[in-house]
């Protein structure tokens, strides 16, 4: 389809139509201005940045379809716009109508969607919102051991749920109170079991509150996209395991908020360093997202500088993939695990060198596009602090 000037180039979008749209500006070439005027708007539409020429020079804009849910990877090294991308959509998804984006930030760089009516959220998610099978692994503990089943059980009762279906609707939904870890531990001190058995299980109990992300008073998950600004969840210097807690509770619960019909607003959850989450207690619920988020309304994109270190079905399930440079073989042998058999040639090989610059994968349209990516609007955090910058002026 020629590229025509005016008009913008929409990824992800096939319905029959024609694929780009009209916008009242004639001079694509530059989006910074442009990009959220009134009258300038296309509607459901994320304008991430411009088609990039064999000459380097910007040609005809590039956008996201917004007004169906997808799933999608954001690949990239470290410093070459991985993050950057991932603001920009959050950007666009702030202005659109009708979704809402929430962030998982794993580094802290992303406190700069404030300037988009965005708000930093201290994390925090009720027990209940993880299932009773999940807890034992969440704590490190074996299933199987005395420790782990006694947790297990312990939280099943208090849930009165042992299957974690229902519990993670109800947690969604605010419906029924979540014990607090205080509860639990006061049920595993009462529990008829091995005095070193209980006490293994509370401390570990005692570690999980140390945390500082349960609290059974927390609001429902849906509330996070009520309003459609970004809600930037903000898990710098969490640990791991607690991470993973929050990251499986907010992607099951927008799933089932939507299920349940309360939550109004198409939710984008956007995972930046998603590799993190994978084979861990999140995973369950993030693949939920990728092989079943559709029919409810519910997108996922994942971003991360080890593509490799993702599972395959996270790649095989997005209908929009981004990569920025890859180096590391292994990485670019996910990528090119990825290529389709419409594309001709090595997806690998396609890719761009520069800063801000990404190959774009649309399966929606069976194309391939090299698109340098808008500036933010929004202040970005993620740049690495230099010494340049930090150091005194030499006396003269």
């Amino acid at each position: 389809m020629p590229r025509q000037p005016g008009r913008v180039y929409v990824l992800g979008r096939d319905d029959g139509t024609d694929r780009t749209e009209g916008t009242d500006r004639g001079d694509c070439a530059d989006l910074r201005d442009s990009a959220h005027r009134d009258g300038d708007r296309l509607p459901h539409t994320a304008r991430i940045g411009s088609f990039l020429a064999r000459d380097g020079s910007a040609g005809a804009p590039v956008g996201v379809d917004l007004d169906r849910p997808h799933a999608g990877v954001v690949f990239g090294k470290r410093g070459t716009g991985k993050s950057y991308t991932l603001g920009v959509l959050a950007e666009e998804l702030a202005d659109a109508g009708g979704v809402a984006p929430v962030v998982v930030d794993p580094m802290g760089v992303f406190a700069g969607l404030e300037a988009a009516g965005g708000r930093t959220v201290d994390p925090a998610v009720r027990p209940a919102s993880i299932p009773p099978s999940a807890w034992p692994n969440l704590l490190g503990l074996a299933p199987a051991s005395g420790p782990g089943t006694l947790v297990w059980q312990v939280v099943a009762d208090a849930v009165d749920d042992g299957s974690g279906e229902a519990t993670d609707r109800n947690a969604a939904s605010g419906t029924t109170p979540s014990p607090s870890l205080a509860a639990l531990r006061e049920a595993v001190d009462a529990a008829d079991a091995p005095a070193e058995t209980r006490r293994a299980a509370a401390n570990h109990l005692r570690l999980a509150a140390s945390w500082g992300v349960f609290d059974a008073d927390a609001p429902p998950v849906a509330s996070l996209a009520a309003d459609g600004n970004p809600a930037v969840l903000d898990l710098a210097g969490v640990p791991d395991a607690a991470a993973a807690a929050v990251v499986r509770a907010v992607a099951r619960g927008l799933y089932d908020a939507r299920i349940a019909g309360d939550l109004s607003r198409l939710p984008w959850l956007l995972v930046d360093e998603a590799h993190a989450f994978f084979d861990g207690v999140a995973d369950p619920a993030l693949r939920t997202l990728l092989t079943r988020g559709r029919a409810p309304g519910v997108s996922l994109v994942c971003a991360t500088q080890r593509p490799a270190a993702l599972p395959s079905v996270a790649v095989s399930q997005s209908d929009l993939l981004v990569s920025h440079r890859l180096t590391a073989a292994r990485d670019v042998e996910r990528l090119a695990a990825a290529e389709a058999t419409y594309l001709a040639g090595d997806l690998a090989s396609r890719l761009p060198e520069g800063v801000g610059e990404a190959l774009v994968v649309d399966d929606a349209t069976e194309t391939a596009h090299t698109v340098r990516i808008r500036e933010r609007r929004t202040p970005h955090e993620g740049e690495s602090p230099r010494a340049s910058r930090l150091s005194d002026p030499e006396p003269h």
